[in-house]
């Protein structure tokens, strides 16, 4: 389905749909290409140590009181109280402040849309050494045919029935004799 503000290359030009013209031959092409990235996040992780398996990682008990483990890259080393340390200096109870690394792989997907067109091909137009023979007939009054009239019936058929009197006259005595109750009750 196209949006008006759709447009159409054909033969080099920009057409919308309202100046399309029927016959003409309209082609989407929907180019998808994607794109691996990686995202580095970095952010700081400050806490207290509750764990540590030198030199591979480190258990830290973090601000809002959950554990988490991190893993200690190669040559790491940790500034506590003003000294430096790797993580063999590392001990219970420490508070540490260092930089969380996370990277996350992402696929980034882009389209694009073209469309094209192809105008249709002019009518052919008549050979020169074929004659044209252009006839005209008169034009006849098409014969009208009267209809005939039916003859009417001299007696007419039964097409109703007593059953709605019938209806009514249940309904009427039905009520006439609700109302006798109601007044009888009234009454005593």
């Amino acid at each position: 389905m196209f949006r008006t503000s759709t447009t159409v290359a054909v033969d080099g030009r920009l057409l919308n749909v309202h100046q399309l013209k029927p016959g003409m031959k309209v082609e989407r092409q929907t180019i998808t290409s994607t794109t691996p990235r990686l995202i580095t996040k970095v952010e700081t992780v400050t806490g207290k140590v509750w764990h540590v398996s030198p030199p591979n990682s480190v258990v830290l008990t973090l601000e809002d009181g959950t554990n988490q483990s991190f893993k200690i890259p190669k040559g790491q080393k940790f500034t506590i109280n003003g000294n430096e340390t790797d993580a063999f200096g590392l001990k219970k109870g420490m508070v540490v402040s260092a930089q969380k690394i996370t990277e996350i792989p992402e696929t980034v997907v882009a389209q694009e849309v073209k469309r094209t067109g192809i105008m249709p091909p002019p009518p052919a137009a008549p050979k020169p050494d074929v004659p044209v023979l252009v006839v005209a007939a008169p034009a006849q009054p098409a014969p009208v045919e009267e209809a005939k009239a039916e003859p009417v019936p001299s007696v007419l058929p039964k097409t109703a029935s007593e059953l709605p009197l019938i209806g009514l006259l249940g309904t009427l005595l039905c009520g006439l004799s609700l109302a006798s109750i109601a007044i009888r009750k009234s009454i005593a």
